[in-house]
């Protein structure tokens, strides 16, 4: 009998063949390129790391032809599926076994939901197109993409080789226009026309990040160290303001035989959340832009920590003037939320147990606790001895956080206790389902071709690359939460 891995071979297509053998060559060349960096960032080389040194390059000499010649062949290949289908204005007939070279230049205004969707998951599906995600991240954007074909488009005119390529060189050099491919540049085109379709903007602008690495949307999944959005409600919206209904029920009612029913209309609410746009920056010189090794990752990474870091700090004391309005801020403007700490200044056990009271039942199931680690240390040397009382897990079990069997979460924009005797917020507890996070998919970036001094307005000899992405936030239903108060 052949090997498992024989028999996987033989149901392999040739381009299956050497797009795994493309990818291994890649992953082969950039474990290769990591050492040589961290070699040369060395001053001095000793004889094994001399002899290693040579050893890599070597190795790496080797294998770049293969690859070179892999890419060309693959390119060729493309080129003329390309011209076969350069006039496709639509795909009636697609479906998930489609190749994804039958996506790589129809016109995504055209594509129906259904087609939109597979050329989507074919592309999650896709071993060399998803190399950037982790597990649950592919689960996050499967179910993403079979609920908002927005999104599913965006996959189809940024994830693939040769949008990713112009995305990177216009990225990186503002003449780079000029020595695009023909491949390039047509997907340059879907994107313009796809943005100018689903953002009502003209085609001139930004590109869009590829959505693999697009901070915007994989933040969502379980990646992020961003409570709210592991917690709170996340809707994508096309609008700049999302609008919901609320109500707190219908209040039902037992009434005697035949007689007339009793009016339990319920009062309804439009708790409505503002979508504001987000900024980032990131200045480079020249000379790092000529040689930035794995642009990709790297772009994905910087971006995602800052849009990581302003949204948690937003979404927990924001204003809801030109940003979004934070928990804290909604729930310290409503008293109706609001527990008062027992004794003025002090912060004990009958504090947490005075909060966890007075939520009111039906959001005690999903409910969690936010504070900060100040807090959090405090309140577990609440116990001593084997009385624990409102404490977490004991300290030497330290496996994970809980109070009331709920689970805890650390924000570090929450205040730390100072013993005050003023107004002061401790913690919060409640269902952050009622926290909502609107926010409009996919984020754009620019590249600022010249930096200069503000000294004498000279060049510097940098570039930068401008962010932005649409997001809100706000408490639509105060009271599902409680917000502890020295007051």
């Amino acid at each position: 009998m052949a090997p498992k891995a024989d028999v996987v071979t033989e149901t392999m297509t040739t381009d299956e063949i050497r797009r795994s053998k493309m990818v291994e060559l890649r992953s082969k060349m950039a474990d290769i390129d990591g050492e040589l960096i961290t070699l040369a960032d060395k001053e001095v080389l000793n004889d094994a790391e001399e002899e290693r040194w040579s050893d890599l390059i070597t190795e790496r000499d080797a294998l770049e032809p293969e690859l070179r010649k892999l890419e060309e062949r693959a390119e060729r290949i493309a080129n003329i599926k390309a011209e076969s289908h350069r006039m496709v204005h639509g795909l009636p007939e697609v479906n998930i076994r489609t190749p994804l070279s039958q996506y790589e230049f129809a016109d995504v205004r055209k594509l129906d939901y259904r087609a939109a969707r597979d050329g989507a998951l074919r592309t999650l599906e896709d071993r060399e197109q998803s190399a950037y995600l982790k597990p649950e991240q592919l689960d996050h954007l499967d179910s993403f993409v079979r609920r908002d074909s927005d999104v599913a488009r965006r996959i189809l005119v940024t994830e693939n080789e040769h949008y990713r390529s112009a995305f990177t060189k216009m990225m990186l050099d503002p003449q780079a226009g000029a020595y695009l491919s023909d491949n390039e540049r047509l997907a340059l085109q879907r994107w313009h026309e796809y943005r100018a379709a689903a953002e009502g903007v003209t085609t001139a602008g930004g590109f869009g990040i590829p959505v693999f690495i697009d901070p915007s949307i994989i933040l969502t999944a379980q990646g992020s160290v961003n409570p709210f959005l592991t917690l709170g409600k996340v809707i994508d919206t096309n609008t700049n303001i999302w609008k919901g209904v609320s109500s707190a029920g219908v209040a039902w009612s037992f009434d005697a035989e035949a007689s007339e029913v009793s009016d339990d209309t319920p009062t309804i609410a439009q708790p409505t959340v503002t979508v504001f746009m987000a900024r980032g920056f990131i200045p480079f010189s020249i000379e790092v832009g000529q040689d930035y090794p794995g642009f990709q990752s790297e772009m994905g990474s910087l971006l995602a920590a800052g849009y990581d870091e302003l949204l948690v700090s937003k979404f927990t004391t924001g204003s809801g003037t030109n940003e979004p309005r934070g928990l804290l801020t909604a729930l310290g403007a409503n008293t109706n939320d609001q527990v008062v700490s027992t004794t003025d200044g002090a912060f004990g056990q009958e504090d947490v147990y005075k909060a966890w009271k007075a939520l009111p039942q039906r959001f005690r199931r999903n409910a969690s606790w936010m504070m900060s680690v100040d807090v959090m240390n405090r309140i577990r040397q609440f116990g001593a001895a084997n009385v624990y009382h409102a404490t977490t897990v004991t300290l030497e079990a330290n496996a994970v956080e809980v109070l009331f069997s709920k689970q805890v979460y650390e924000n570090p924009y929450f205040p730390d206790f100072t013993g005050t005797t003023g107004l002061e917020n401790r913690l919060v507890v409640g269902d952050f389902s009622n926290y909502v996070i609107a926010r409009r998919a996919g984020m754009t970036v620019e590249l600022v071709p010249m930096m200069f001094h503000t000294n004498n307005n000279l060049p510097s000899g940098q570039r930068g690359w401008f962010a932005y992405a649409r997001i809100g936030g706000n408490s639509v239903n105060d009271i599902g939460f409680r917000l502890l108060q020295n007051q």
